[in-house]
């Protein structure tokens, strides 16, 4: 009886065109994925904030009074800059002065923003007051989340006196 022994494996050749098709490939899908990743940060975080917004708007509706949205950093008073990357709250504006006061129950607090990202708006708006007519009365305002990659990339939640939001691609101010 004669025995044959059969050794499997690969030969250096097809191991180093296996590599060579592996690297080509990963070359052309690692900088996709990074926009990707980055694209799909910014798209979580505009979410985050405009849910807020009218999280703010439905609850101003629903309790026939005052709203309140405005940048914190400790989730319990007003920062009052504006700058909105460090977090935000949503809270009950009873007398609608724009400062939580004792007594008004914070609704809801906004964490920080990760990735680097910033979120701030124009002009000197320091929070956003919704009535109970759901109106933003005299807060219109855009507000704009930019990345590293700059204005092509980044989104802007624009806010009109009606209270009404929209979202655009590109025309924040960063």
């Amino acid at each position: 009886m004669i025995s044959r022994t059969v050794h499997m494996g690969f030969t250096l050749v097809e191991l180093l065109v296996t590599l060579s098709v592996a690297s080509i490939l990963l070359t052309m899908a690692v900088p996709n994925y990074r926009v990707f990743v980055q694209d799909n940060l910014l798209i979580t975080q505009v979410n985050s904030f405009l849910s807020a917004m009218m999280l703010a708007k439905n609850e101003a509706i629903k309790r026939s009074g005052f709203a309140t949205i405005c940048p914190s950093t400790n989730g319990t008073s007003c920062a009052g800059g504006t700058v909105w990357s460090n977090g935000w709250i949503v809270f009950a504006d009873v007398d609608g002065d724009g400062a939580v006061d004792a007594g008004e129950e914070i609704i809801h607090v906004g964490s920080a923003l990760s990735g680097g990202n910033t979120l701030t708006s124009n002009g000197v708006r320091t929070r956003v007051t919704f009535a109970a007519s759901g109106f933003s009365i005299g807060f219109f305002a855009t507000f704009s989340l930019c990345d590293n990659r700059g204005t092509s990339a980044s989104r802007a939640l624009v806010l009109n006196n009606q209270g009404r939001l929209r979202t655009e691609v590109g025309t924040g101010a960063c």
